[in-house]
């Protein structure tokens, strides 16, 4: 497949999604609306997180670009006086990028439980610093006002679909971005180096500089799904950076699998039905059903929830109709073939 349908048949397929759902949300609730929203923006963080999963490493800090782009999205408004969704989003994401960018580069030098625990720390530093932060509204938090969308104030009654329209129509651009580029030479490569580093280091390429890069893009999906989140709550707090809110996304992208980028939001989607309902019916053991649905999950599913619709290895190079990904193995014997032989030079 070409490097022009690579980029172009994800982003049909995903304009096509963003239309249909777009018509199915005039027929849902407000309350369905904005459990969809907030389904969206946990989806968002957790695909950002797949990036790196799929280059072998697992951050227990994905909280940290999550909250800073929820309190730039906030703070955005009485200090910079934006009152624009959209460029809400986009700073939301610019700023967990750019602190990102400066901890890449230290970060990418380690692997395993080390990078897990550092990512984890940090989050948890700036958890201290914003409960701490009395301007900020410490431990409390701050409400934000409801922004203009594209310079269009929703009113109460349309406020919800809205919102709905802003978040799919942004998550059909990231998912389209990140169909491409898993099945991209680079996207390829973080594969090879789940598999097998030191080959790849051999190729020719850097591997601490292709982990950094993900780790500055998965931050910058974190900041977009947490400025979602913020708008759509109209609050922000410190908690967005606790620990558990970083738990809460390792399910997520675990549940969800790395070989289906469809399979990242409808894991989401299902994991918030699960745990509203859950609540619902069970107020006291709500906790206990939603782990049992976890466990069940991890148990049945072990490659995730896409691997439902997208079983055997794949060989394609390119994404499919569903948003599948190319996950194949890498071959022991050497390369001579492919993209991975065009990025070494072959």
């Amino acid at each position: 497949m070409s490097t022009r349908s690579a980029v172009l048949r994800p982003l049909a397929v995903a304009a096509l999604v963003v239309a249909a759902l777009a018509a199915a949300g005039l027929a849902l609730p407000s309350w369905l609306l904005f459990l969809s929203t907030m389904a969206i923006a946990h989806a968002v963080v957790a695909l950002g997180l797949v990036f790196m999963m799929r280059g072998g490493l697992v951050s227990f800090g994905q909280g940290l670009p999550f909250c800073l782009g929820a309190y730039a999205a906030g703070l955005a408004g009485p200090w910079l006086g934006l009152a624009d969704a959209v460029w809400l989003l986009i700073l939301g994401g610019i700023t967990a990028g750019v602190v990102a960018a400066v901890f890449g580069p230290l970060l990418s030098r380690y692997r395993g439980i080390f990078f897990a625990m550092l990512t984890l720390a940090l989050s948890m530093v700036l958890y201290g610093l914003l409960v701490k932060a009395t301007p900020l509204g410490g431990s409390d938090g701050l409400n934000i006002a409801r922004p203009a969308i594209l310079g269009v104030e929703p009113t109460a009654e349309t406020a919800d679909y809205a919102l709905f329209l802003l978040a799919i129509v942004t998550a059909g651009i990231l998912s389209a971005i990140a169909a491409a580029h898993f099945n991209s030479v680079r996207g390829l490569m973080s594969l090879a180096v789940k598999e097998n580093e030191l080959r790849v280091e051999y190729m020719g390429a850097s591997v601490r500089s292709m982990m950094a890069v993900n780790f500055v893009v998965a931050a910058v999906y974190g900041g977009i799904g947490g400025a979602l989140a913020a708008i759509a709550l109209g609050h922000i707090e410190p908690t967005f950076a606790y620990w558990t809110t970083s738990g809460e996304i390792v399910f997520l992208a675990i549940l969800s699998g790395q070989v289906s980028v469809v399979a990242v939001f409808v894991a989401s989607l299902i994991l918030e039905l699960v745990r509203s309902f859950a609540n619902l019916y069970f107020p006291e053991t709500w906790q206990l059903a939603l782990g049992a649905f976890l466990l069940a999950v991890i148990l049945f599913l072990p490659k995730g929830i896409g691997s439902i619709w997208h079983r055997g290895p794949a060989s394609r190079r390119g994404p499919a109709a569903d948003g599948s990904v190319a996950d194949g193995p890498v071959t022991d014997g050497p390369v001579t073939d492919g993209p991975l032989a065009k990025e070494s030079g072959r």
